[in-house]
């Protein structure tokens, strides 16, 4: 191969990677600050949206809920625009379209940016199919036992609560956590490794009685 063909694919590869990378850092760091309440009332709108259309949800189906909220976009696009032109009637001025600037931009996603978020997203894709295959497939014993006993108990929680209800526990959740862990760091450290040496203890114990059971070493 010709040493400079050579050199541009390798640029090329590390320009895709290093793009990749700084999407990820990107996306991490905004979901970050959202849920850590950097910015209240970003936080806040975010926050309260998701909560609305997941109760929107419970309440009523997917199909009528993007109904109404197209409707109600609609309702309102529409009144401003019948109201700029009676405006504009009333006082013979000739500013146009209310929605022109809107309607000049353009909206269409650039390939470039498609192909980064397609990118970061097949990483996380592969990283999955990957664990998943490695659980599935018992490589480590102890691991998929671990998942057996986390599918046996959401069967319990499955049956207690529906998708939608786990989905606004665990948005309230998500918003809820980080910042009482920031107020309560050092206590809630302490109780999460006695929980971790605890949990430690019982699996080095199960993992001695189980026959043929595959021990990690000390590296890994």
């Amino acid at each position: 191969m010709d040493p400079m063909t050579q050199s541009a694919q390798i640029s090329s590869s590390q320009g895709l990677a290093d793009g990749q990378n700084s999407a990820a850092k990107e996306s991490k760091m905004s979901v970050n600050d959202l849920i850590h309440w950097r910015d209240p009332k970003k936080s806040g709108v975010v926050f309260g949206v998701s909560m609305l259309l997941l109760l929107s949800l419970a309440a009523f189906s997917v199909i009528s809920v993007v109904s109404y909220l197209l409707l109600a976009l609609l309702c309102v696009t529409i009144t401003f625009r019948i109201y700029k032109s009676v405006v504009q009637a009333v006082q013979k001025s000739g500013e146009g379209h209310p929605f022109k600037c809107m309607i000049d931009k353009d909206v269409s996603i650039p390939p470039e940016t498609f192909r980064k978020h397609v990118d970061c997203s097949l990483t996380y894709i592969n990283r999955a199919l990957k664990q998943m295959s490695r659980l599935f497939l018992v490589e480590d014993l102890i691991d998929s036992l671990k998942l057996a006993v986390a599918m046996w108990l959401f069967t319990y929680v499955g049956a207690v609560f529906n998708g939608i209800t786990i989905l606004i526990l665990a948005d309230i959740l998500l918003f809820a956590t980080p910042p009482i862990y920031e107020k309560n760091k050092t206590q809630i450290d302490q109780f999460i490794d006695v929980v971790r040496t605890q949990v430690n203890t019982t699996i080095a114990k199960l993992q001695e009685k189980l026959p043929g059971a595959v021990k990690r070493s000390k590296t890994e």
